[in-house]
């Protein structure tokens, strides 16, 4: 998988890149992240990529001639699956999200900046536009590295188990059950009994109920 990010502070998200999972992913050669600076693609002296909105609202907009040509010098060079803006008004992220683009190849990830970006660029080159919740942050770069997270996590070799990604969170619409390890006992606090039986399809069931009686209690949307 490629993954281009479009920013105007790429250097925000380069850490999380160079620790961890991502990493290793990296290193693996299962992942390629290309971080894309848009005021190399600047209009004039100043490398200008901002500017006024038309009607007179506050605020600045990101100008569609620096976005356009980075967007059209990539495609150039590639096919590209999605072009993805991180916007707050796009589809809120979830898992199968997630698990769909980690089947795709090539991917560009437009952060956001400012009041937003010109609504031509939305038009011309954007294929999906993805929110990672309801409020608003400085710019789109937290974002894109929290959607890059979830996607090359699942892209098989990246975990040392592969079989966790499937019982993660959400994958089947319902939240995880409570985890136990050693010891078994703890300041009076038992492990359940169930889970020290070996009865693997007893175990099985308790987790099945647990993790429904958890998403009934803390997200009884998803049961819907």
């Amino acid at each position: 998988m490629r993954i281009d990010i479009i920013s105007v502070l790429p250097e925000l998200m380069e850490s999380p890149f160079k620790t961890s999972i991502l990493k290793r992913a990296v290193d693996k050669g299962l992942v390629e992240i290309h971080f894309h600076n848009l005021r190399n693609y600047g209009l004039g002296k100043y490398r200008q990529i901002d500017d006024a909105p038309y009607g007179g609202s506050a605020g600045m907009v990101m100008m569609i001639e620096p976005l356009d040509n980075c967007i059209s010098e990539l495609k150039s060079q590639r096919n590209y699956d999605e072009v993805i803006y991180l916007t707050p008004d796009g589809q809120t992220l979830n898992q199968k999200i997630a698990n769909k683009l980690s089947t795709l190849e090539n991917l560009i990830f437009l952060c956001g900046h400012y009041k937003g970006i010109d609504q031509r660029v939305r038009d011309l080159h954007i294929t999906k536009e993805i929110s990672i919740g309801d409020y608003v942050l400085t710019g789109g770069e937290l974002a894109a590295c929290v959607l890059a997270d979830s996607v090359i996590r699942l892209l098989p070799g990246v975990l040392n188990d592969e079989q966790s990604a499937l019982t993660d969170s959400f994958q089947d619409d319902l939240l995880s059950p409570p985890v136990y390890t050693r010891p078994a006992s703890y300041k009076g606090l038992d492990v359940p009994e169930v889970l020290l039986s070996g009865n693997f399809s007893k175990i099985e069931d308790w987790l099945h109920d647990e993790a429904i009686k958890i998403t009934r209690e803390r997200r009884p949307d998803l049961l819907q």
